[in-house]
């Protein structure tokens, strides 16, 4: 449960198959804040409509608005929530904490897209990526942490902060890039440890497309 409340409900502005608006309606639901979604179809191009450009004017999801605040980025939305929201320890106070969480926030905008995101990027949307090379990145990735999850439940330690928030969703649907996990038990289980939480709420998963 959140420590405080928002005045009125949340708007997350996101599409249904991202990765990085996941991030922020699953966190939202954790934090068990009230909030509604609005839905933009990135297909359709309407994330390049100037209503929703003045929102984010790099044209991408997420983006929240709480109030009068309007703020895009998940991971930067994740600080915040955490920071406004939440109990200290989804984002610790103490300085070698806090800086272990940003390492894990730094990976997700880093490997984590270099590798699961970006291959999903290929299989499911077509993006002109190298998905040979997402695939390495995101196989180094997870060699790393398969060891890294062995003795501890979550990313960062023993208690699940926002480094496991913002790290779950790709991870989660690596095999619909063609990265599967099945040789990665201690990231299956971290897996499944976030999936326990009260309020986990699941991404939308979606079939990677046929070749043609």
């Amino acid at each position: 449960m959140s420590f405080s409340r928002p005045v009125q409900a949340i708007r997350l502005y996101r599409a249904a198959l991202s990765g990085h608006a996941h991030r922020v309606q699953l966190f939202l639901s954790l934090l068990d804040l009230p909030f509604e979604m609005i839905d933009i179809d990135l297909r359709a191009g309407e994330q390049r409509k100037p209503e929703f450009l003045a929102k984010n004017p790099f044209g991408q999801v997420p983006v929240i608005e709480d109030g009068d605040i309007t703020l895009a980025d998940s991971n930067a939305i994740l600080v915040y929530l955490a920071s406004k929201y939440g109990a200290a320890s989804w984002l610790p106070r103490d300085p070698l904490a806090a800086a272990t969480v940003q390492r894990f926030l730094s990976l997700a905008a880093g490997e984590i897209f270099r590798g699961p995101a970006s291959a999903r990027l290929v299989t499911l949307f077509g993006m002109p990526l190298d998905h040979a090379a997402a695939c390495a990145t995101a196989e180094q990735l997870f060699a790393i942490l398969e060891p890294h999850l062995a003795s501890q439940a979550f990313l960062t330690g023993p208690q699940v902060t926002i480094a496991d928030v913002a790290a779950y969703s790709y991870i989660a649907h690596a095999p619909e890039g063609g990265v599967a996990l099945d040789a990665y038990p201690n990231i299956r289980a971290w897996l499944g440890r976030v999936e326990a939480l009260p309020g986990f709420v699941a991404m939308q998963a979606s079939r990677p497309a046929l070749a043609a």
